[in-house]
């Protein structure tokens, strides 16, 4: 078992103290003394224990001058060999405005240990400072804080003398360590801003209608210049620089405005995580300027500085959670993913009887042409078992299913459980809605047409792929082919499918791969949008010369239309193909249960078996596992869209109690409602 470090006491801490020590350890040292006043921080009592040391140590140093003249070596020391600036300027951002840099910037932090013999003030604050060191520092006082300026911040003789000797011979310096830090951290702050809107990827996505965006950026160096010097020779509290500080804050206000007018031409054409980046990296450093102007014009520079350093270590939380950036870089593409598969799934829904008599034949169809994917599924196994390995196996199953389900949406028919992960956004957008003050029948009728829909897709695919299979295998025996399954393969495929087994995690396991398959079609459609390609297909010379500008315009059409369908059917068909044997490769044994093909493949192995399998308590455990296949797939695939749906439309607040209540109220009323839709209402003469 290991030994903790005992926890050095105050009397020893300060005798630690050494100024001429080498720079590792008096970095060690402060180190130590924050871990001192952070561990006075106890459940319960928030962070008055870790003021109380804060307190303690200043009533330890006023009763000893000797140790507070040590203190101000070792403090002027420290200020010559560490360069606040980028401390303040830089922690907290990625060094630069893309997204994969700040990916990589994060894991270096997370994977690597940190030294304190180093001169950089970031890498020894990351290393000193924690996030809960945010609470105690918030919570000092102002009497406190004074106390803190008084006996450990203020300066030496020897500094007042060397301040008035700088002063002396140059008026536009100030001699004060802390305020040069502060002035120039927002030169980099201001330096940063400029660049990033200035920047071809920001700048030509700026809306038009402003005015003048790109002039904000341009004069924001120009009216930092004019504040630093109003602070440096007039002081930074005299009306001088209060009006100018006045001028560069309107200007980052203008900035940020003209900034955000990136996100109007974003939702439009497409959303790249690496611009939502930089747009989020340029508003940080609109606010670290903000705080760094508080803190260079401010009355009380010691509460101000505690509120900064407090305001670095959340933020330093933040800049080393991977989790966070993806989150918040992710969020706008989340959003228009969902948007416009909400669009999509509206289609899916039914809400009367015509359409769900629509419903039922595109399923049907659907049905009939995965009849055909089973053949062909075990054709390929039958010929590929033992001639090829199982990631060419797994290609080729994948490119089967790829091919079908392609068919299946040229032919405007539909597949039960690619509907989900479609309609499950636009059920989310309805819960937007209700949560705006929308109404909460309306949500639980939508709920309702949802499964009704849901139920017709799967009862067409599975009563039309059942009779499908049993006639291929009617005509193979016909004709004196081979079956569509041995009677070898037919056992194997009753076992594999039994109830009582791992048939229901393969069953949710495809359920993910279908929910994966919607996400991969969103950013698809979304990186054809953002590159514009429907208008290169359009008006490219070399495409217009080859095609014709008019069948060029209507493939440029057709493409916009059904590039997202096609995403969502190819991938869909390669994930459930190659998955399975990349995941058995690293020894994790998955496999694939879709309804409609485990169906198909389970009347294949009823007929090769004959009449005699309905006897067989096997048989009809599969028979049960295909049952819970289904809703399996549907289910798991549709939680998964509608979580994600929820988060990118921050949907919050919404009281679920309620929303089970009245469903729960509607199935105990008319539980046929969510099964078959309700008559149509006879339209009377006269009344439209």
């Amino acid at each position: 078992m290991q030994r903790r470090t005992p926890e050095p006491d105050l009397p020893a801490l300060m005798q630690a103290l050494a100024p001429d020590a080498p720079r590792a350890e008096r970095h060690l040292w402060l180190l130590a003394l924050l871990h001192w006043i952070r561990s006075g921080m106890a459940p319960g009592d928030g962070a008055q224990g870790a003021v109380s040391r804060v307190r303690l140590l200043l009533d330890a140093a006023e009763q000893r001058p000797q140790w507070r003249e040590e203190w101000s070596r070792w403090r002027q020391v420290f200020q010559a060999s560490v360069d606040l600036a980028p401390l303040f300027a830089d922690y907290g951002f990625a060094p630069h405005s893309a997204f994969l840099s700040g990916v990589s910037e994060r894991l270096r932090r997370q994977w690597l240990p940190g030294t304190p013999d180093t001169d950089s003030s970031t890498e020894l604050f990351d290393l000193i400072f924690k996030a809960e060191d945010a609470q105690w520092l918030r919570a000092l006082d102002a009497p406190t804080l004074a106390r803190v300026r008084a006996l450990l911040f203020a300066p030496s003789p020897e500094e007042r003398e060397r301040n008035q000797r700088e002063a002396d011979a140059d008026k536009f310096r100030s001699g004060q360590h802390l305020l040069d830090s502060l002035l120039d951290a927002l030169m980099v702050c201001v330096g940063q801003i400029s660049a990033t809107g200035l920047s071809s990827e920001i700048r030509l996505r700026m809306s038009a209608s402003e005015s003048g965006d790109e002039r904000a950026f341009h004069a924001l160096p120009g009216l930092f210049e004019r504040f630093r010097a109003r602070v440096l020779r007039d002081g930074p509290t005299s009306p001088e620089a209060r009006a100018a500080e006045v001028a560069l804050r309107e200007q980052l206000d203008a900035c940020r405005r003209a900034a955000s007018t990136v996100y109007l031409h974003l939702d439009e054409y497409g959303i790249s995580t690496t611009i939502v980046f930089g747009l989020r990296q340029l508003r940080g450093r609109v606010l670290r300027a903000r705080a760094l102007l508080d803190a260079v014009t401010t009355h009380s520079p010691a509460q101000s500085g505690a509120q900064l350093l407090a305001r670095l270590a959340l933020a330093g939380a933040e800049s080393r959670s991977l989790r966070v950036l993806v989150a918040s870089s992710t969020q706008l593409t989340a959003a228009k993913v969902a948007e416009r598969q909400a669009e999509t799934g509206e289609h899916y829904i039914t809400r009367n009887r015509a359409e769900y008599r629509a419903m039922l034949a595109k399923a049907g169809g659907g049905g009939l042409v995965l009849g055909l994917t089973t053949w062909a599924k075990l054709a390929i196994g039958a010929l590929g078992i033992g001639a090829f390995s199982p990631f060419w196996l797994g290609l080729a199953y994948g490119l089967n299913y790829a091919f079908w389900f392609v068919l299946i949406m040229l032919l405007h028919w539909t597949v039960a459980t690619k509907q989900p992960a479609m309609t499950a956004p636009a059920m989310a957008a309805k819960l937007k809605h209700m949560e705006d003050g929308g109404g909460l029948d309306a949500f639980v009728g939508e709920v309702a047409h949802l499964l009704r829909s849901q139920t017709a897709a799967i009862a067409g695919n599975v009563g039309v792929v059942v009779p499908t299979v049993l006639l291929i295998c009617g005509i193979l025996t016909a004709l004196g082919a081979q079956p569509m399954a041995s009677a070898d393969k037919a056992h194997h495929i009753i076992h594999d499918h039994a109830l009582m087994g791992p048939t229901p995690l393969f069953a949710a396991f495809t359920g993910v791969l279908l929910f994966a398959s919607s996400v991969i079609a969103g950013w698809v459609e979304n990186a054809f949008v953002y590159h514009r390609l429907d208008s290169a297909l359009a008006y490219n010379p070399r495409i217009t010369h080859w095609l014709g500008r008019e069948r060029a315009a209507r493939w440029a059409l057709w493409w916009r239309a059904n590039v997202s369908g096609l995403a969502a059917n190819v991938s869909l068909g390669l994930l459930l193909g190659l998955v399975p044997p990349l995941l058995q490769f690293v020894g994790i044994g998955l496999e694939v249960r879709h309804v409609t093909l485990s169906s198909g493949q389970l009347a294949a192995a009823a007929y090769a078996i004959g009449p005699e399998v309905l006897r067989d308590s096997a048989f009809w455990m599969a028979v049960a596992g295909v049952l819970v296949v289904g809703p399996l797939n549907l289910a798991i695939s549709f939680f998964l869209a509608f979580r994600l749906a929820l988060l990118a439309r921050g949907v919050t607040g919404v009281d679920r109690s309620r929303v089970y209540a009245a469903l729960r109220q509607r199935w105990i009323g008319a539980p046929l409602f969510f099964l078959f839709p309700p008559p149509d209402r006879p339209v009377r003469p006269g009344v439209s």
